[in-house]
């Protein structure tokens, strides 16, 4: 048999072409009689449309315009709620809303003519926030501005209040944030009158273009094709909103007969796509004298912006993880998703958890300072263990041990000493250090039912040339995708790693496996993956061609001699959910995910309480996420999310002017750099127990969730000043302190 690949650092499948610039982005397509398009947008936040004028001075017969009236098909982004149009006919609800599409060959003329359209805007009164939307007044969606609303109940809330010895109360805050993958959105589409419409581009989710493609235009499955382009990042900002891009390449191409190339610059990106949801988090917690927790009173409100893309799902995921890694008897969440005049939000890298967990992670530092115990006891007082339930009563399995999770933490970031070091050093010391831990949890997979009604359907091929493909529409763009999955078949065919490779996402030749999010590739897609995998074996075994005990080069010659006795050898697995799984979608009860991965998080800062700023020095995250399928790969993802979570907790603040992202470019938003990044420990409890291939689990969403409360708590550590948001801004963390001071 041929050495296992799972658990090795193999070489990228895609690496080579990228290290070569041999791979062909979006941007460097060229096609024949190619054009450029490009976007006029609403600058009102809502408003009426009253007139659309075309500077009389532009050679207009020489552009292609297309306006809502051209659209063939619905004028809906096809989603969820289908509540938002490709392009504004009578109404706009955000600043940066698409009203008109134009396309030209020379992009520079393009440009100067999208700047003498002028749209006419009869403005109404705009909602642009939170508090805003819940006053409903005025009401901009539906009835009374909710998008999505869940209420969880476990036990008797309400009669817990006077059996509490603590009560401890808080309200918590997060902003937008910008997913800034390294290549911005873009689409080259082509129509043909026979074939129909083809797009190009970087995107997460192919089928999810199709569907929303195959509406738009009226076209049945066989006339609309989705092929992705290499994607230089995505974080999930390119799991919906490609939708609306391909839509308006395709539709110019289909006005035009000509290919249109549509690519954002920075500026265009920031300003017209989705971002995290802000949010809003309330929390009442009820507690015994020992510290344990009695009752857990939740009301969490996300921001959707103007139309509901992603809203529900991103609120249902939030609402799951709002009570996090403990056991309560009593518990309730109250969850809102709600509409503003702002951009519409949606998927980023999280899904709704790391805005609930901030509130609870953080909430729950408070609580133990009530209570006079240190943050680490508390917590541990209250884990969850096997066998109980969490809020939602799902009965956790035996792969939790939070306890064994946050001894090594704890050991491997030297928590307790450093508690006493820096409390001598902060008394005379302007330079504060403090040290501050989260404890989470991140299910893996679509929630509840999802992939029950998705159904994704795998595929692989032996050919002619002695290898095995892959056919699936995950896509790659940067996490590694195309690397596990290759390990994942050829060790559930025992064959070389070399031997395995993997087709490019093109709906017109691979099955529908899902979307590459929510850190379901590896865990369902992969396990798909092995199933095909042992009924291509099994093909093999009833015909003959194989033995039990067949070595790798015998397997692969049996593919051979069944490709010339039978023409082709194919095999494919479609999901089908455990047996055992319930859920009940509108209550939010049952069993939410398949597995669930652990994590603790401990993070070690400085304040300079001479210039506000706070430097992260050190960090470990230690996580159960069961079998690691490539440990460099594995350590990428946990680093990433962690510079992520840097800047969600420090730096990355969205401006809004009149609904409008005011500083939407990259000298104004301000990511962690290099040198913003601390030295990262990363250590990995492995438990075989996940439902994915060889045990493993999800993994890309998980380390997004824990930076910001363990920055901050640390923060509150090094300067005793609470905290109750992010971003925590040299400003943000001034005004605390002369708050602060103003109450003493």
């Amino acid at each position: 048999m041929n050495d296992k690949t799972i658990g090795s650092p193999v070489l990228r499948k895609e690496g080579h072409g990228k290290v070569i610039g041999e791979s062909r982005f979006v941007d460097d397509l060229v096609l024949p009689d190619l054009i450029h398009g490009a976007t006029v947008r609403s600058s009102c936040a809502r408003g009426k449309i009253v007139n659309v004028h075309f500077d009389p001075d532009v050679p207009w017969e020489e552009f292609t315009i297309v306006t809502a009236r051209d659209i063939p098909g619905e004028n809906v982004v096809s989603l969820i709620l289908d509540d938002q149009p490709y392009l504004a006919d009578k109404f706009v609800n955000h600043a940066g809303e698409p009203i008109v599409l134009l396309a030209h060959r020379d992009k520079y003329l393009l440009e100067d003519a999208r700047r003498r359209v002028r749209v006419e805007i009869e403005p109404l009164t705009p909602v642009l926030s939170i508090p805003e939307s819940l006053k409903q007044d005025p009401i901009v969606w539906g009835k009374d501005n909710v998008l999505k609303t869940y209420t969880v109940n476990k036990g008797d809330i309400d009669a817990i209040w006077n059996q509490a010895e603590v009560v401890v109360e808080g309200e918590y805050r997060t902003g937008a944030q910008e997913q800034l993958y390294l290549e911005t959105n873009g689409m080259v589409a082509v129509f043909d009158s026979i074939e129909g419409v083809t797009v190009l581009g970087s995107l997460q989710c192919p089928y999810y273009v199709h569907k929303a493609l195959k509406r738009l235009f009226g076209f049945p499955d066989e006339k609309i094709r989705v092929i992705q382009t290499e994607t230089g990042g995505g974080f999930g900002g390119k799991e919906e909103y490609p939708s609306m891009i391909a839509g308006h390449a395709a539709l110019l191409a289909w006005k035009s007969g000509r290919p249109v190339k549509l690519v954002y610059d920075r500026t265009e990106d920031m300003l017209a796509t989705t971002k995290r949801h802000p949010s809003c988090t309330k929390h009442r917690t009820a507690l015994g004298k020992d510290g344990s927790l009695l009752g857990m009173e939740i009301d969490f409100v996300i921001d959707g912006g103007a139309y509901a893309t992603l809203s529900p799902v991103v609120l249902a995921r939030g609402t799951i993880h709002a009570a996090g890694v403990y056991h309560c008897p009593n518990i309730r969440i109250r969850s809102r998703a709600v509409a503003t005049n702002t951009p519409p939000n949606g998927a980023f890298r999280g899904f709704g958890a790391p805005q609930s967990i901030f509130a609870l992670e953080r909430h729950f530092d408070r609580v133990a300072h009530a209570l006079g115990l240190p943050p680490d006891e508390f917590r541990r007082r209250n884990f969850i263990h096997s066998g109980q339930s969490l809020a939602i009563g799902q009965r956790v399995g035996g792969d939790v041990d939070l306890d064994q999770l946050l001894d090594r933490a704890i050991e491997l970031s030297d928590y307790h000493a450093k508690r006493e070091r820096f409390a001598a050093h902060n008394r005379s010391s302007r330079a504060k250090k403090g040290i501050g831990l989260s404890v989470y949890m991140h299910g893996a997979g679509f929630t509840g039912k999802g992939e029950d009604l998705l159904r994704s359907v795998v595929e692989l091929e032996a050919t002619r040339e002695g290898q095995i493909s892959i056919r699936v529409a995950s896509t790659e763009f940067g996490q590694g995708t195309n690397t596990i999955l290759c390990q994942i078949a050829a060790d559930a065919l025992g064959i070389d790693y070399q031997k395995v490779d993997i087709s490019q996402p093109d709906t017109a030749k691979v099955p529908n496996s899902g979307p590459t999010v929510a850190s379901r590739t590896c865990m369902i897609v992969g396990r798909l993956i092995e199933n095909a995998a042992q009924k291509m074996k099994e093909i093999l075994l009833k015909d003959g061609l194989l033995r039990d005990d067949s070595g790798p080069d015998e397997f692969l010659s049996a593919c051979q001699q069944y490709i010339m006795r039978r023409g082709s050898l194919r095999s494919e697995s479609q999901y089908t959910p455990p047996a055992e799984f319930s859920w009940d979608e509108e209550c939010c009860h049952g069993d939410a995910y398949e597995a669930y991965a652990w994590a603790v998080h401990v993070a070690e800062v400085t304040v300079d309480l001479d210039t506000y700023e706070t430097k992260v020095d050190d960090y470990v995250a230690v996580q159960e996420v069961g079998k690691v399928i490539h440990p460099v790969l594995a350590e990428g993802q946990i680093e990433g999310g962690i510079a992520q979570g840097i800047g969600f907790a420090l730096s990355e603040n969205v401006f809004w002017r009149d609904g409008q992202m005011a500083n939407p470019r990259l000298s104004d938003y301000f990511i962690p750099t290099a040198v913003d990044i601390p030295t990262i420990k990363i250590h990995f409890e492995e438990k075989l127990s996940g439902r994915g291939p060889s045990g493993a689990k999800g993994i890309g969403e998980l380390p997004i969730d824990g930076p910001a409360p363990a920055i901050v708590n640390a923060i509150e550590n090094a300067t005793g000043i609470q905290l109750f948001h992010v971003p925590v801004t040299p400003e943000s963390l001034l005004a605390a302190i002369e708050t602060e001071a103003a109450r003493d």
